[in-house]
C-alpha cells in the first residue's frame, strides 16, 4: 500500500500532463521564435559568399545581352525607321505601327496564331491529361512500367524529330498526287475524297493544325506522367475500393495533382504557338493567300523577301510585346492559384 501510494505521489494525473505538455508546445514555440544565438569566434561578411559566384555568372550575363538584349534594342530602333538593308536606316517615327494598324494581313496572321494555339496548346493539353492518366493508372497496373515506358516514348518520338525532317514525313504524306494519305483513302474506296489537302484553302489551316497536334502532344504527355510519378498510388487504390471510376480518379486525384504542370506546359506551348515558323515556312509558306500565314512568318518575309526591314522589325517587336503579356498573365494567375491553394 505504501508503494502503491507512493507510486501514485510520483504519477502526475492526466489534467497535469495536459497542462504539462500545453506548457511544453508554448515554450517550444517561443524557442523556435528567438533567434539563434550566435556563435563565438566566427565573423560573418555579408556578402562574402554570393560574391564567390558572381565570376561564373558572368559568361551567361555577356551572352544575354549580346544575344537578346542587344539585338531586341535594335530590332525595336528598326521598327521607326525605314531601312531596306542596304542604305542606313531612316527614322520615319511611328509610320511603321499605324501602317502595322491598318494591315489585314497581319490581323490575319494573328487570328491563324489563334487557331495554333488551338492546335498547339488546348488540344494536347487535353489529349495529354486523358492519356497521361490512363497510362499512370491503367496500362502501368494492368501491362506493367515497361509497356508504359514503351507509350511514352511512342508519343513523344516526334519531339525528337528535328522540325525540318517531321514537316517533310507530313508534306509527303499530305502530297496530292501520290502521298500517303490520298492512297489510303483511294484503297479503302474513298478516292472521291482525293485532295490537295495543303494547298487548298479550304483545308491548308486544318491540315497544319493536325500535323502540328502530332508533333506536339508528346510534349504534355510526358510533362504530365512525371508529374504523377509523384502522386502517391494509395490514393488511387483507396479510391478505386470506395468505388471510384477511373473518372472520377481522374478528375479528384489526377487533376488536382497536375496543376503547376499544366501551367508550365500550357505557358511554354503558347509561347511556341504564337512563335511557330518552320512548319509554315516548309509545307505551305503562308498559303495559299494568307490562309495559313502566322507573324513570325510575315516577319520573315518582309524582312528577307521585299527587303521592308523595318516593317519587319514592327510585325516581330509586335509578336514580342504579346508574348511578354501572355508570360506575365500566365505567371500572374499561376502564382494566384499557387496561393490560393497553400491557404486551403
Amino acid at each position: 500500500m505504501a508503494q502503491s501510494a507512493q507510486t501514485q505521489s510520483r504519477t502526475p494525473s492526466n489534467g497535469a500532463s495536459a497542462a504539462a505538455g500545453a506548457a511544453g508546445v508554448k515554450s517550444a514555440r517561443r524557442a523556435a521564435k528567438k533567434p539563434a544565438p550566435k556563435e563565438k569566434g566566427i565573423s560573418r561578411i555579408p556578402g562574402s559568399r554570393s560574391s564567390r559566384f558572381w565570376p561564373y555568372l558572368i559568361p551567361g550575363i555577356v551572352m544575354l545581352v549580346w544575344i537578346i538584349i542587344i539585338p531586341a534594342v535594335w530590332n525595336l530602333y528598326l521598327s521607326f525607321t525605314s531601312y531596306r538593308g542596304i542604305r542606313p536606316p531612316q527614322w520615319i517615327g511611328g509610320e511603321n505601327w499605324s501602317d502595322l494598324m491598318k494591315d489585314g494581313t497581319f490581323w490575319v496572321s494573328f487570328r491563324n496564331s489563334v487557331w495554333m494555339i488551338v492546335a498547339m496548346v488546348i488540344i494536347p493539353i487535353l489529349l495529354g491529361l486523358i492519356l497521361s492518366s490512363v497510362i499512370f493508372d491503367v496500362v502501368q497496373k494492368k501491362f506493367g512500367p515497361k509497356t508504359a515506358s514503351v507509350m511514352r516514348g511512342i508519343y513523344y518520338f516526334p519531339q525528337l524529330l528535328p522540325i525540318s525532317v517531321a514537316a517533310l514525313v507530313m508534306g509527303w504524306i499530305y502530297r496530292p498526287e501520290n502521298g500517303a494519305f490520298n492512297a489510303i483513302l483511294k484503297s479503302v474506296g474513298l478516292g472521291h475524297l482525293q485532295h490537295n489537302w495543303l494547298g487548298s484553302p479550304d483545308t491548308a489551316l486544318v491540315t497544319l493544325m493536325i500535323i502540328m497536334i502530332w508533333i506536339q502532344l508528346g510534349y504534355p504527355v510526358v510533362v504530365f506522367l512525371s508529374g504523377l510519378q509523384r502522386v502517391d498510388p494509395e490514393l488511387y487504390e483507396a479510391a478505386s475500393i470506395d468505388g471510384a471510376g477511373w473518372w472520377q480518379r481522374f478528375l479528384h486525384i489526377t487533376l488536382p495533382s497536375i496543376v503547376p504542370e499544366i501551367f508550365v506546359v500550357a505557358l511554354t506551348c503558347t509561347i511556341a504557338a504564337l512563335k511557330v515558323f518552320g512548319p509554315v515556312q516548309l509545307l505551305t509558306k503562308g498559303g495559299p493567300g494568307t490562309t495559313t500565314m502566322v507573324p513570325s512568318y510575315y516577319s520573315y518575309e518582309q524582312f528577307f523577301q521585299t527587303q521592308q526591314v523595318g516593317y519587319g522589325a514592327a510585325i516581330s517587336t509586335a509578336l514580342t510585346v504579346v508574348i511578354i503579356i501572355v508570360a506575365i498573365i500566365f505567371t500572374a494567375v499561376q502564382e494566384k492559384v499557387q496561393s490560393e491553394e497553400e491557404e486551403s
